[in-house]
């Protein structure tokens, strides 16, 4: 399958080009040609089928005409070790819940998956060392920092925001060593993602060192993404409660909703998604007027979702023909002030014994305000609480426990560099690894 890019100005990719590129040259995000829609007799047995072998056959249609379907199944096998539960929290409101992987994040998928693929496709090139470069706010960072690590060939790069991380979230990729690097720069999430993508458009740069990204701006990272949808789908059937499914995402750069957009396209009878957004609102308020206008985020307590200008926002434009009108139709927002957050935690926590993250949290309270009598409610619930404890704990008024999956990269040394924001200084670092 060939990949185009958005801005339509670069040439066509293989699926190899745009996973080692990541970022097209025109600027632009690599997009398949094609979407193809599985078939019926799918959707009757998934509810049969585990979490592998439904997301093996979502793979297939996605990358199968490129990779091998035995290392292609390897890859999806080998991502994919730990459930991502549908739990019930509250009338026909569900959690999907993906934290259970290695970092406890959602990004554990596509993090894990791309580490796979990008190493199938080094050790095919025979290249000596790719450079991955990746900007975080919060776990992306640890998801793809752990899903390469020790992964020969590859170096990574986390570019994350100082003091704009949780304790725990920075534990997760400044600890680790070997080949990842962390860099910690004096700004937001934005002039990170900007570095990065600075980065792959400069010449010389990119003349010294071969770069690719794990952001969602990399086809290999979001699109694994679609997996959870399908099987949160294939569970909620088995349970009889698949019909009107309304999927709520708690967004900051917007690959996440994008993926499950791709998978309502494949065919996944989902009713309608709802994007719930903390104070960083800008596509709410493209949704409201049909304009889109980044504006510098702004700090909140739902850290991963302060973005300012989602990359992924063109992908959503280009999946419905540029037309505001199409995307409202099948998409919904919603914004929610950090005292609003909190009190939905802790609302839920003392009515439901159910205990949110403040991801999460968006996600559950769209829900509630917005889910129509005969409609399912899925939440995607992307972070265990645990990596937002100070937060969490201080809105619920009592300690949490802390999984032991958490507690041991809590153990680990601080292994970070600082850096301005500036492209310059950035630059100058990277021509001297």
């Amino acid at each position: 399958m060939k990949y185009y890019s958005t801005n339509r100005l670069a040439p066509l990719a293989t699926l190899e080009e745009a996973v080692v590129k990541g970022l097209a040259g025109d600027k632009g995000l690599y997009m398949p040609e094609k979407i193809k829609a599985l078939p019926s007799s799918f959707f009757e047995k998934m509810k049969d089928m585990s979490f592998q072998e439904i997301s093996y056959v979502v793979a297939d249609a996605f990358f199968g005409e490129d990779v091998d379907a035995d290392t292609l199944k390897q890859i999806v096998y080998d991502t994919l070790p730990f459930d991502a539960p549908v739990v019930h929290v509250n009338n026909s409101i569900y959690s999907l819940e993906l934290y259970h992987g290695p970092t406890l994040a959602f990004k554990d998928v596509g993090g894990r998956f791309m580490a796979r693929l990008l190493g199938h496709f080094i050790r095919k090139q025979g290249k000596k060392e790719v450079n991955v470069l990746v900007a975080t706010s919060g776990d992306t960072g640890s998801a793809v920092a752990n899903g390469f690590l020790g992964v020969p060939g590859i170096h990574v790069y986390v570019l994350y925001p100082k003091g704009k991380v949780s304790p725990i979230q920075e534990c997760q990729f400044t600890t680790l060593g070997q080949n990842i690097t962390a860099l910690e720069i004096e700004g937001t999430f934005d002039d990170c993602q900007a570095l990065v993508k600075s980065a792959f458009m400069d010449k010389e740069l990119n003349a010294h060192m071969q770069l690719t990204s794990a952001n969602s701006i990399n086809v290999a990272r979001f699109l694994p993404q679609a997996f959870y949808y399908f099987y949160a789908y294939a569970q909620l059937a088995k349970m009889g409660k698949a019909d009107n499914l309304v999927f709520c995402v708690p967004s900051g750069n917007f690959g996440n909703i994008t993926a499950g957009l791709f998978g309502m396209r494949m065919g996944l009878p989902v009713k309608r998604f709802i994007a719930a957004n903390n104070r960083n609102d800008v596509f709410l308020q493209y949704l409201q007027t049909g304009i889109y206008t980044p504006r510098p985020s702004v700090t909140t307590i739902a850290n991963a979702m302060d973005v300012g200008d989602p990359s992924n926002f063109a992908r959503i434009l280009d999946l419905y023909g540029n037309s505001h009108e199409a995307v409202c139709e099948k998409i919904s927002g919603c914004m929610y002030t950090d005292e609003e957050i909190a009190e939905t935690v802790k609302s839920t926590f003392t009515e439901t014994g159910y205990l949110l993250d403040p991801h999460g949290a968006c996600g559950y309270r769209a829900l509630k305000e917005q889910l129509k009598e005969g409609e399912t409610g899925v939440f995607l619930e992307t972070a265990h609480p645990a990596k937002f404890k100070d937060t969490v704990e201080a809105i619920i008024g009592t300690s949490i426990d802390i999984p032991v999956k958490l507690q041991e990269f809590m153990k680990g040394t601080k292994q970070s560099i600082g850096l301005q924001k500036d492209f310059e200084g950035f630059k100058s670092f990277l021509m001297n690894c």
